[in-house]
């Protein structure tokens, strides 16, 4: 049998997330509540576990709390097996100072792989929704022979300037990469469109440390992966792009196969959601052949009474619509709906209140939120803001944590 390659996986979970307050004023990005039970970090661990891919060191920052007692409690693996996902803070181990960049976040954590000591390490982002057997692309690593592969997602030509742009060869070795193009340049098999970054890497273990230390010499260095170590990969000719259009995962459906997003918007946060509540959701969380998982909820099933109807929405363990109508709409556990409350396009996270003739319409509402009896919320935007809500460009009221809606 032929001895299987020790890998070390990295997720990188210190980002702050300030383009998703007020749901990051009081936890990091990657432990934002999602779908109603999951947290936006459970979709790379999930992904990371069903690959057969469990050591995994998870790097964290800024308000860890709330993202260590998740992983603390939800994510034990086997230790027998050797296997074990650890929440590991920024040590500042080469001076009093914060990460200075995705790069700088594992330079200061350099220790991690010396002792590990891997043949491979798969460096991932903690907030992105996917499916994604990330052992084929490992495989697809060792096959090339090269130093550094870069996961890379097919977006139309005319979209592409939004994002970090590969420009790959045909035999897929990245030639440049480049930071949001006005020109993105095009696919080799297809001229409309361009390969867009996933910010998820595999590396061979010496070859990226030498890059580590020579970044961290650099004075100039914006200590970034995508912006200086995948360019430094590049110029010596070891950078290959990871086409995501051929990663297979079990149980995928026409609709939700290479499904990704990038939640990093209210906007994209609250779309995201939307794509989970169709009839055929665009990206499907019941496929039982690749599990997302999570923490257990403990509580009864959810409960209907008085007439409460809930239309192509998902509602979480613990949930009771008591005369209410929802639709389109995402409930987390605990949620209350009281009589003849009306709950559209949105996404209620735990414990939140919704009384009696309540409206809420395309709204994020947080943990513990109160809406009295009454209040509406998404109807007027210009009452929205007066009220100290946040509204996107697209619309989409967010309300804070254990804020209780004043009545007008």
């Amino acid at each position: 049998m032929v001895k299987r390659p020790e890998v070390l996986s990295i997720v990188l979970a210190g980002g702050e997330g300030k383009r998703l307050m007020p749901l990051t004023a009081d936890r990091a990005k990657p432990a934002v509540p999602f779908g109603g039970t999951y947290r936006l970090i459970d979709f790379v661990l999930s992904n990371l576990a069903n690959s057969n891919l469990r050591q995994i060191a998870v790097l964290t920052q800024y308000k860890s709390h709330s993202l260590d007692r998740h992983i603390s409690k939800t994510w034990r693996f086997s230790t027998m097996l050797g296997n074990y996902v650890a929440p590991v803070p920024a040590q500042q181990r080469l001076g009093p100072r914060w990460y200075q960049g995705s790069a700088d976040a594992i330079y200061q954590s350099l220790n991690l792989i010396l002792d590990a000591a891997p043949d491979y390490i798969v460096v991932f982002g903690a907030d992105n929704i996917y499916r994604m057997d990330i052992e084929q692309m490992l495989d697809a690593h060792i096959d090339s022979g090269l130093a550094a592969t870069i996961a890379g997602i097919r977006v139309p030509r005319h979209e592409a300037s939004a994002f970090g742009i590969i420009d790959a060869a045909a035999d897929h070795r990245i030639k440049s990469f480049l930071e949001k193009p006005a020109d993105p340049p095009s696919l080799p098999d297809s001229p409309d469109e361009s390969f867009a970054s996933m910010g998820n890497y595999v590396f061979t273990t010496k070859a990226l440390v030498e890059a580590l230390r020579e970044d961290g010499d650099d004075p100039t260095s914006r200590h970034d992966m995508g912006g200086n170590i995948i360019p430094w990969f590049t110029e010596q000719g070891q950078a290959q792009v990871y086409d995501f259009k051929d990663n297979k995962v079990p149980g995928a459906t026409e609709k939700d196969i290479n499904y990704w997003r990038d939640v990093g918007t209210i906007d994209a946060f609250h779309e995201a959601h939307m794509d989970l509540v169709s009839v055929e959701p665009e990206f499907n969380l019941y496929n039982d052949d690749w599990p997302i998982w999570t923490d257990q909820v403990q509580a009864p099933g959810a409960k209907f009474v008085i007439r409460g109807r809930a239309e192509d929405s998902i509602v979480a363990p613990g949930c009771i619509i008591s005369g209410g109508e929802v639709d389109r709409t995402v409930l987390s556990p605990n949620v209350r709906v009281e009589k003849w409350a009306q709950i559209s396009e949105s996404v209620l996270m735990d414990s939140v209140s919704i009384g009696r003739d309540a409206v809420v319409r395309r709204a994020i509402l947080d943990k513990n939120v109160v809406v009295p009896d009454g209040v509406q919320i998404g109807v007027d935007h210009e009452h929205d803001r007066a009220r100290g809500f946040q509204v996107s460009d697209n619309g989409i009221v967010t309300v804070g944590k254990g804020i209780t809606v004043p009545r007008d």
